[in-house]
C-alpha cells in the first residue's frame, strides 16, 4: 500500500493547479474530485492507519508533523462538509509543499465562502459523474469501516472482539478505544493573523467558548474581535473559576449551558482559562453526551504545561481534591505565553512547580534550563515582559515550555487511563493532596513541598546523591516555592493522605521519586507511619538550612487574591434565570 504522504505528494504533482482558479467553483470542485488521482488520494486517507504510531513516524520522517492532525481527521473525509474537507486538505498539503499550500488555502477560502461549503463531500460525490463509484464505496464502508462514513466525531475510534460459548451463556469481550490530540506552543493566539483557532471553527460556523471570569476582564474583547474578524459566531459563557469554584455545581452549570446551546458531539468547545476552568470545563465536556470534544487555550502556567493537555478532567468534592473525574483529553491544546504578561508573580511561581516536577523525574536537560533561567523566568513573565523576542531569556523560555510539554505528554499519554501507577508526573502529588485544601495552599506550593520531601526520601534510600538532593531543593527554593509548611507537622493529616492515595492508586503507594539521578524516576511502595513521621522531622531540619527556612513566597491562595479553600466551601449552583451568556 502506498504511504499516505506519498499519496498526497502524488496528488499535489498530478492535480492541475489551474483548476483551482476556475471561475465557476462548482466546476472546479467537480474537476478536482472526479479523476483517478483524487480517488487514490481519498482511498489513501480513508485507509490510513490514523491512530497508529507508524503514521506519526511517517510524517516525522518527511518533516510534516504540522499536517498529521489534518490527515487523521481526513480519515472521515466523506462525512465532512466541503468547507471542512478542503480546509483540512490545505493544511495537509501545506505541511508537505508550502507553495502548493498557499494555492490550496485560497481555494479552501473560496469554498468556505460559497453556498457549496456546507454540502457534505459524500453528497457532492454522489451527484457527480463518478456517483457509481462512490455509491459502492459508501455501501462497503457501512459494513467494513463505519468510522470512515458515519463517525460521531473524527477524533475517536473504538473496536471490540467478542467470543462466546456455543449456548451464548458466557460471553467475553475485549474493547479498545483510540483517540488523538495535538499540543502546540503558539504566540499571540488571539491575533487574527494567527489562524490556529480560525481553522478549527471556520467550517463549523460558530464557537461555543467557556471563559474564566478573570480572563474575560483582560481578554474578553480580544476574543470577540478574533472571531468577529473571521466571521465566526461566538457563544461566550463566562464562569468564575477560583479554587473554591472547582466543584460539581460548576460542572452542572456548564452542562445546562451546553444543552441550551445545542452543542453537537462533533463540535469542539473552546475553553479559555487556567487550571480550574480546564479541569471543570473538560469534565463537563466528558459528561455531555458522554463525550464532546474540546479545545484548550491555556492562560496560566499550570494549564499550559499540565492541566491543559491532561486527559484527567476533574472537580473537587466532599473536601477532597479531584474526587470526581473522567479521562477526556482535548483534541487540541494551545500554550500561549503572551497570556503570562498579565499574571502576578505568585501565579507564575505556583505554575513553575509543575515544570520542576517533570524536570526532576523525566528530563535532566529541562532541569538545566530552569537552573539557567532562574528568577528571571518570573521577572520577565517567561520572556514576554521587558525583553525582545530574540533575547536569551525569551528563547530559553520557549525551550522550557516545549520541553516541559513533551516530557509531560510522553508520561501522561502513554498511560491515558491510569491503567498502571508508574506515573512520573505524579511526583509531588502523593501526600500534598491530603493537606492542600486544609492548609489553604496554592496547588504549586503544595506540590513543591511534596517534591522536596520526596527528594529527601529518595536521598534517604540512597537513590540520589546528596548533591542531587541539594540541587533539587535549591531549584525549588530559588523560585520562591515552598519546601516546607507547618501543616506537615500534623502526623494524622499526612498519614490519612497516604492512606487515601493508596486507595486511589489501586492498593499501592507507588510514590514517584527521583532515582538514579536527576531526570530519572523510581517508585517507593512502602513507608510505615513511624517512618513517615521520622522522615518529616528530618526533612524539616534540612529545610531550615535553606532561605526563608524553606517557606514559600505567597504560598497561600489568599496571598494571590483567591478565597481560602480551607474556610470557604464550593458555591452552590445558581439559578440560571439570566446566565452569563452572550452571542457575538
Amino acid at each position: 500500500m502506498m504511504k499516505t504522504t506519498s499519496a498526497v505528494k502524488a496528488f499535489i504533482v498530478t492535480c492541475d493547479s489551474e483548476i483551482l482558479a476556475y471561475q465557476n467553483l462548482g466546476n472546479a470542485v467537480e474537476a478536482i474530485c472526479c479523476n483517478e488521482n483524487f480517488r487514490k488520494l481519498l482511498l489513501s486517507l480513508i485507509n490510513s492507519p490514523a491512530f497508529s504510531e507508524e503514521l506519526g513516524e511517517e510524517f516525522a520522517t518527511v518533516n510534516a508533523i504540522e499536517g498529521l492532525s489534518a490527515c487523521r481527521n481526513l480519515r472521515s473525509s466523506l462525512n465532512l462538509s466541503l468547507s471542512s474537507f478542503f480546509g483540512l486538505l490545505k493544511q495537509l498539503i501545506a505541511s508537505l509543499d508550502m507553495v502548493a499550500g498557499v494555492e490550496w488555502s485560497v481555494f479552501a477560502d473560496r469554498v468556505h465562502n460559497s453556498s457549496l461549503g456546507k454540502q457534505r463531500l459524500l453528497e457532492f460525490l454522489l451527484h457527480s459523474q463518478d456517483s457509481d463509484f462512490y455509491e459502492k464505496l459508501a455501501s462497503r464502508l457501512v459494513q467494513s469501516d463505519p468510522h470512515a462514513i458515519y463517525p460521531t466525531s473524527s477524533y475517536r475510534e473504538s473496536n471490540a472482539h467478542v467470543v462466546s460459548t456455543d449456548d451464548d451463556q458466557t460471553i467475553e469481550a475485549v474493547m479498545t478505544s483510540k483517540t488523538f490530540t495535538s499540543i502546540r506552543v503558539v504566540e499571540n493566539s488571539l491575533d487574527p493573523q494567527e489562524t490556529t483557532l480560525r481553522d478549527v471553527y471556520i467550517s463549523l460556523g460558530r464557537c461555543v467558548c467557556l471563559v474564566d471570569q478573570n480572563v474575560e476582564s483582560y481578554f474578553g474583547e480580544q476574543i470577540e474581535h478574533y472571531f468577529d474578524y473571521h466571521g465566526i459566531a461566538l457563544d461566550k459563557l463566562v464562569y468564575r473559576a477560583m479554587e473554591v469554584d472547582k466543584g460539581i455545581n460548576t460542572v452542572e452549570r456548564m452542562l445546562g449551558d451546553f444543552k441550551r446551546l445545542g452543542v453537537s458531539r462533533n463540535e469542539p468547545v473552546l475553553i479559555v482559562g487556567g487550571g480550574v476552568l480546564t479541569d471543570t470545563g473538560g469534565l463537563a465536556c466528558a459528561l455531555y453526551h458522554r463525550n464532546t470534544p474540546y479545545v484548550m487555550l491555556s492562560t496560566s502556567i499550570v494549564a499550559g504545561i499540565d492541566a491543559g493537555p491532561s486527559p484527567r478532567t476533574c472537580c473537587d468534592g466532599f473536601g477532597y481534591k479531584n474526587l470526581f473525574g473522567a479521562y477526556h483529553a482535548p483534541i487540541l491544546s494551545l500554550t500561549d505565553r503572551s497570556f503570562f504578561k498579565t499574571l502576578r508573580e505568585g501565579w507564575l511561581r505556583h505554575g513553575i512547580a509543575e515544570i520542576i516536577k517533570m524536570a526532576t523525574v523525566k528530563n535532566a536537560e529541562l532541569f538545566g534550563y530552569l537552573e539557567e533561567a532562574g528568577a528571571e523566568l518570573i521577572a520577565t513573565r517567561f520572556g514576554t515582559l521587558n525583553c525582545e523576542s530574540g533575547d536569551r531569556i525569551s528563547l530559553l523560555s520557549q525551550k522550557i515550555l516545549g520541553a516541559a510539554l513533551r516530557s509531560y505528554v510522553e508520561a501522561e499519554y502513554d498511560n491515558l487511563y491510569e491503567t498502571h501507577q508508574c506515573r512520573p508526573h505524579a511526583y509531588g502529588h502523593t501526600w500534598s493532596p491530603g493537606f492542600e485544601i486544609e492548609a489553604g495552599l496554592l496547588h504549586g506550593h503544595a506540590v513543591a513541598t511534596g517534591m522536596g520531601f520526596g527528594a529527601y526520601l529518595s536521598y534517604k534510600n540512597n537513590w540520589i546523591s546528596e548533591q542531587d538532593l541539594q540541587r533539587i531543593l535549591r531549584l525549588i527554593g530559588s523560585f520562591g516555592l515552598s519546601l516546607w509548611h507547618d501543616v506537615m507537622l500534623n502526623e494524622s493529616t499526612l498519614w490519612a493522605a497516604q492512606e487515601k492515595i493508596v486507595q486511589k492508586r489501586g492498593g499501592n503507594l507507588v510514590a514517584p521519586l527521583p532515582k538514579g539521578g536527576i531526570g530519572q524516576c523510581g517508585y517507593l511502595n512502602a513507608l510505615t507511619r513511624d517512618e513517615l513521621s521520622q522522615a518529616i522531622d528530618e526533612y524539616r531540619a534540612i529545610c531550615a538550612e535553606y532561605p526563608r527556612n524553606g517557606l514559600g513566597i505567597e504560598p497561600l491562595c489568599s496571598d494571590v487574591g483567591l478565597e481560602d479553600p480551607s474556610t470557604v466551601g464550593h458555591h452552590p449552583v445558581e439559578v440560571l434565570k439570566d446566565p452569563t451568556l452572550s452571542t457575538v
